[in-house]
């Protein structure tokens, strides 16, 4: 056999062998998608009397996504997020009591996700993080911890500045702690950015959600 004919024999094994890991990740991406599309869906278009239900049949899905690729970071990224979106939904007296588990579980999954690799889906696992570390109580109720959260936000926005969720949660950050003149610029630059390609529901959501907070923190300004 030729040199020739047996380096297109080991050409063609190793493009053989590369096609289900493609195939794997084309797989992976669109569940992530249709994750996120069905997250947009649950949080801007369904009615809050619905939400729970939804959210916990969509944290269903997710944590089977998460087992599927338990080496991949997006599915946990992705299920932490879903995660939230459940324990927010939750009603009635009980409501912190049956939330808390669901925001601890979604932290360890984005911390999990951090050690296989931080950088994944353009920052996410920094943005959620800081918000789950300033949007959950401290103290002995939970988790939460302003140090943590800023300093995650500010990674969030180094890597990707012009991410519409690490600005919104800047902004959302200062805003929660009163600091109208550090929330402003947040939410003014988020609402600039181009929509998500794909994800139109996500981007009217957040936007529309980003317009409120801007109205109020400019009203605390005294700016028209």
């Amino acid at each position: 056999m030729s040199v020739f004919a047996y380096s297109k024999m080991v050409f063609l094994a190793l493009l053989i062998l590369a096609v289900p890991a493609l195939a794997t990740a084309d797989e992976l991406s669109d569940a992530v998608h249709q994750l996120q599309l069905e997250w947009a869906v649950a949080n801007y278009k369904t009615a809050d009397a619905d939400k729970e239900a939804v959210f916990k049949a969509l944290v269903d899905k997710a944590s089977a996504l998460t087992g599927k690729y338990a080496d991949r970071p997006e599915p946990r990224i992705w299920e932490a997020i879903i995660r939230a979106g459940y324990a927010g939904a939750m009603g009635g007296v009980s409501s912190m009591f049956n939330a808390m588990p669901q925001m601890e579980k979604g932290r360890d999954l984005l911390l999990e996700a951090e050690k296989i690799n931080p950088m994944a889906m353009n920052g996410s696992i920094y943005t959620t993080l800081g918000s789950f570390y300033y949007m959950v109580p401290g103290g002995f109720i939970g988790y939460g911890d302003d140090d943590k959260a800023l300093a995650y936000l500010k990674k969030a926005v180094t890597v990707a500045p012009d991410d519409m969720d690490a600005n919104y949660f800047m902004g959302d950050y200062w805003l929660e702690k009163k600091k109208y003149k550090k929330a402003l610029p947040w939410f003014e630059h988020m609402l600039s950015l181009p929509d998500v390609a794909d994800r139109p529901v996500y981007s009217v959501g957040r936007k529309a959600a980003a317009a409120k907070k801007l109205a109020k923190v400019k009203k605390k300004l005294h700016i028209k």
